[in-house]
């Protein structure tokens, strides 16, 4: 049977969280698990999820295939909320790591020491005041029909709350995600930068792109929609 029959999006419950920060870590080296790169999951996924979950839940959708979560958008249209919360969070992060660090592995160390030296520098410009998401889907769960389903979903949502424009920050690396496909889906590439975190470890460059879709032109993901 088609995954395309089996697959549901529906709203974040408060009861997904668990499983919402699981595929956060089951995802976040290049779509695989982050713990080759990161060992500490914990203070991974509530640099991530948590101000998502805890704080904008409204705003995020989970796939379900066949009973179980294996794939979610996150988003949020709280620009202020988000820019104050992360103030505070950042500082609590940088202490936990901080206290934690002797403790972690080489690879471990390595990444901590490019999130306080290096990262601020390579990620691009995003604009402000506007809505934003990412998501993320398990290997078995990315096909474009399911992708597509959480992103119409959101842009459906945003659109119904009279958001006028959106942007997401998307990894590429590989030929994935080129600006030919954002395009054809209604996105402009704005900005791009190339993430060194993954050059020991990942034969090829890796870049972080801010795409932006104007709301009032579609509400759909294809441009045309």
């Amino acid at each position: 049977m088609s995954l395309s029959r089996l697959f549901e999006i529906r709203p974040y419950r408060v009861t997904d969280r668990a499983r919402v920060r699981d595929l956060c870590c089951e995802t976040g080296f290049l779509g695989k698990p982050i713990d080759p790169v990161f060992e500490d999951r914990e203070l991974f996924a509530d640099y991530l999820t948590a101000f998502y979950t805890d704080w904008e839940p409204e705003s995020s959708l989970v796939l379900v295939v066949d009973g179980k979560i294996c794939g979610y958008l996150m988003g949020s249209r709280q620009f202020f909320k988000q820019w104050v919360y992360g103030i505070f969070q950042n500082g609590w992060l940088f202490f936990r790591g901080a206290w934690r660090y002797a403790g972690y592995s080489a690879a471990s160390k390595k990444f901590v020491r490019w999130i306080v030296r290096t990262a601020w520098k390579e990620v691009p410009p995003a604009p402000r005041r506007v809505a934003h998401f990412h998501i993320n889907l398990l290997p078995e769960a990315r096909q474009l029909s399911t992708s597509r389903a959480l992103v119409d979903a959101f842009l459906g949502y945003l659109h119904d709350h009279g958001e006028r424009r959106v942007y997401g920050q998307m990894v590429v690396f590989d030929g994935r995600r080129g600006v030919k496909l954002f395009e054809r889906y209604g996105f402009k590439v704005i900005n791009k930068a190339e993430i060194t975190k993954y050059q020991d470890i990942y034969p090829s460059s890796v870049y972080l792109c801010t795409v932006m879709k104007d709301l009032e032109e579609s509400r759909k993901l294809y441009a045309n929609g």
